[in-house]
């Protein structure tokens, strides 16, 4: 089901590109980091094209809560402890910056988004925890404070309070930027070299080249696929839940997320690592909590969105790579896209007009610290159990055996392959394998899809391809 940001929005579709163009800088990626990478940068004055599969705003940005925040979870005391107070202080104001500027465009560019000013919070069981956060934001510069209760039905010793952020209608807001850029949707790209992006339609010839796409689909040089991992988090919005004026999120393991937009009551949690969800029954869970949350509320949509996370916490934001000086990369939000948005578009901002910004360090995909190795080494290890399964995994089941409304890996008298199963009984089989670098997917019951648990493609029952960084789906035959 659609999230409620697209039943309440509708565009006219931006045309495909089609020949050979040049411009200053061209942006692969229509979500709302790069949209907001080619709106600063052509209020720069620098011309900016932007490239989109399909739909801009279509991607991760339609499945966001959009909740604009510099409250990343209780991230400033353990940032101190292990980054330092300098890169602590740096990465927070950042963020606060950014929550600032989506205020200053809504505000003199009048643009209806239904943005709202409102403070948010983060809860926990663990009252220490809680006081010590709010003394470390506090010597970062931020307005922090302790709030002894909140206002969602869920067992806390406290929340750490943040004043003055906000949330707003994303795709609103996004389609207010784009009537000032040149964009072109239905363009696929399929290479890039050096300064030539090419499509199947054309190609873009661009002094500065972007990726703001999710996950970059280019391995070498950059390496982004040995550097994070992705999940996923499911959202229900609910009716009849009553009203929440704050933005909650929990502290820990199989947390709750709140935030109201309108009627609806958005309530976020089952976050998984992608490729990792074979039992399924998270849309359930989550529904049973509903009711127990808030009794007679009922789901009035319900979606996912998919994260992508870095080894130490911080996004991916400036130079693609040391040998690839004119392209720059935006990824790695975890699960604060807004701010982070905006944060990479005021950094790649400065980087292509040659000001030096105070924060660019903090980010740059060129640092590597210690802090990374534990869980490059733990994505590693999961990237290399799918590569081998592949060649090693048996599978138990048959076509035969599949239920109707279920997909498994198979074996058939071609070798393996995905096998998904029509409620009336037909079956769909695909290729079993990732085209992105070969892992064995898996299925995931609550979304009828093909997962990668290496690096996080998705594909539908049919093959489609619905999440990168593969760029094409699998085979697909209809038995």
């Amino acid at each position: 089901m659609e999230s409620i940001w697209c039943k309440t929005c509708g565009r006219e579709k931006a045309p495909a590109l089609k020949g050979n163009i040049e411009t200053d800088v061209a942006v692969i990626g229509g979500g709302m980091a790069g949209i907001l990478t080619a709106w600063q940068l052509e209020q720069a004055g620098v011309r900016t094209v932007v490239l989109e599969t399909d739909r801009i705003g279509g991607g991760q940005t339609q499945n966001t809560t959009a909740k604009i925040t510099a409250q990343h979870g209780m991230f400033c005391h353990s940032f101190i402890e292990k980054k330092g107070e300098d890169t602590t202080r740096k990465y927070a104001q950042a963020n606060k910056d950014a929550v600032e500027e989506y205020k200053r465009i809504v505000r003199e560019k009048s643009i209806a988004c239904d943005l709202k000013e409102c403070d948010s919070y983060v809860y926990s069981e663990d009252e220490e925890k809680v006081r010590r956060e709010v003394v470390a934001a506090q010597s970062l510069g931020l307005e922090a404070s302790f709030a002894e209760q909140v206002e969602i039905p869920v067992s806390c010793a406290g929340a750490v309070r943040f004043s003055s952020q906000a949330k707003f209608h994303p795709l609103k807001f996004i389609e207010a930027l784009a009537e000032h850029l040149t964009i072109y949707e239905d363009t696929s790209v399929t290479r890039v070299e050096g300064h030539l992006v090419k499509t199947p339609c054309g190609s873009v010839k661009a002094g500065k080249i972007v990726f703001a796409v999710h996950f970059p689909f280019i391995n070498f040089p950059g390496m982004y696929f040995a550097r994070m991992h992705q999940e996923r988090l499911y959202v229900l919005a609910l009716e009849k839940a009553g009203m929440v004026d704050g933005m909650y999120i929990g502290d820990g393991e199989n947390t709750l997320s709140f935030r109201q937009y309108d009627r609806y009551l958005l309530l976020g949690g089952q976050a998984h690592r992608t490729g990792e969800n074979r039992e399924g029954g998270c849309y359930e869970r989550l529904k049973r909590i509903a009711q127990e949350l808030y009794p007679g509320s009922c789901v009035a949509a319900y979606w996912s969105a998919q994260d992508c996370i870095t080894a130490d916490k911080v996004p991916f934001i400036g130079p693609y790579a040391a040998d690839c000086p004119d392209w720059y990369v935006a990824t790695g939000f975890q699960k604060w896209g807004m701010s982070s948005a905006m944060v990479s578009a005021m950094l790649i901002r400065d980087a292509v007009c040659g000001i030096e910004n105070p924060y660019a360090q903090v980010f740059s995909p060129l640092r590597f610290s210690g802090e990374e190795v534990p869980q490059l080494m733990k994505d590693g290890g999961k990237a290399v159990k799918g590569l081998t399964k592949r060649f090693f995994h048996v599978p138990s089941e048959t076509i035969s055996s599949v239920e109707r409304g279920h997909g498994a890996i198979v074996e058939t008298p071609q070798g393996k392959a995905g096998v998904y199963k029509t409620e009336e009984g037909t079956v769909c089989q695909v290729s079993a394998i990732c085209p992105h670098m070969g892992c064995e997917l898996t299925w995931n019951p609550d979304e009828n899809s093909w997962d990668c648990p290496c690096h996080g493609s998705r594909f539908d029952c049919e093959g489609k391809l619905l999440e990168g960084p593969a760029q094409e789906g699998i085979q697909y035959d209809l038995l």
